[in-house]
């Protein structure tokens, strides 16, 4: 569904990708591990636009993305919830999502989005008509979450959903998160919880400074004696 050839990314005199190369297949939920400078983000942005390469390739279902820019990534059914949510704070949760769906004119098609969400995240669909900005981390992050699928995406790239939440919320939109995916949705996951966003993922790809060090199957990665001491918290 999704591969990427030898991605470099240059920040002025600084490159930030070193040729990185994944593949994603349909129906998978693949998690970038690493620690924070790694690179996961810039590969995020990059995939969906919002970053030009210096250098490689980006084909999504065989049609280049490496020069296209954010509207148009848009539009072949690429969404993102970015790190930090960015939600709009000065809007109601109703206007929010509605701008999720800015690329969609088939109203049934935006009415039945607005039911999903709501029955994925019941919290929206109490707190609609409230201001973004008053909301707790949770329900923001669900939001970010919500606007991102208004658009029906194919593939969904999830930026650090966990940032900041309590851990019974982290496990709340992990469980959600796998909903997503069993309806249908592709994910690329960056998450700083290594371990739980293995237990979720099919695969995973592991980033230091640029680099793509290490991937495997999740299982194989949560017994690696190096991920276990680098990112899970054991001793090799």
């Amino acid at each position: 569904m999704l591969e990427i050839q030898n991605l470099h990314v240059t920040y002025g005199n600084v490159e930030a990708l070193h040729g990185i190369s994944l593949t994603v297949e349909k129906g998978e939920i693949v998690t970038l591990l690493g620690a924070n400078g790694a690179g996961k983000s810039t590969t995020l942005n990059t995939i969906c636009g919002l970053i030009r390469p210096s250098k490689g390739e980006i084909l999504f279902q065989g049609q280049s993305l490496t020069r296209m820019p954010a509207h148009k990534v848009v539009t072949h059914k690429i969404t993102q919830s970015p790190e930090g949510r960015r939600v709009f704070g000065i809007l109601t949760v109703e206007e929010n999502l509605k701008l999720g769906s800015f690329t969609s004119k088939n109203k049934t098609r935006i009415k039945n989005s607005f039911e999903w969400i709501f029955e994925l995240f019941p919290r929206l669909a109490e707190r609609k008509n409230q201001l973004a900005g008053t909301l707790s981390g949770g329900e923001q992050q669900m939001l970010a979450i919500g606007r991102a699928l208004m658009s029906n995406p194919k593939l969904l790239l999830l930026d650090e959903p966990s940032l900041g939440l309590a851990p019974v919320l982290v496990n709340q939109i992990f469980k959600t998160i796998r909903q997503i995916n069993k309806s249908g949705v592709t994910i690329i996951l960056v998450e700083q919880n290594a371990r739980i966003a293995l237990k979720i993922a099919h695969r995973g790809y592991v980033m230091e400074v640029g680099n793509m060090v290490m991937n495997g199957t999740s299982a194989s990665l949560l017994e690696d004696p190096a991920v276990v001491q680098a990112y899970l918290g054991g001793n090799a």
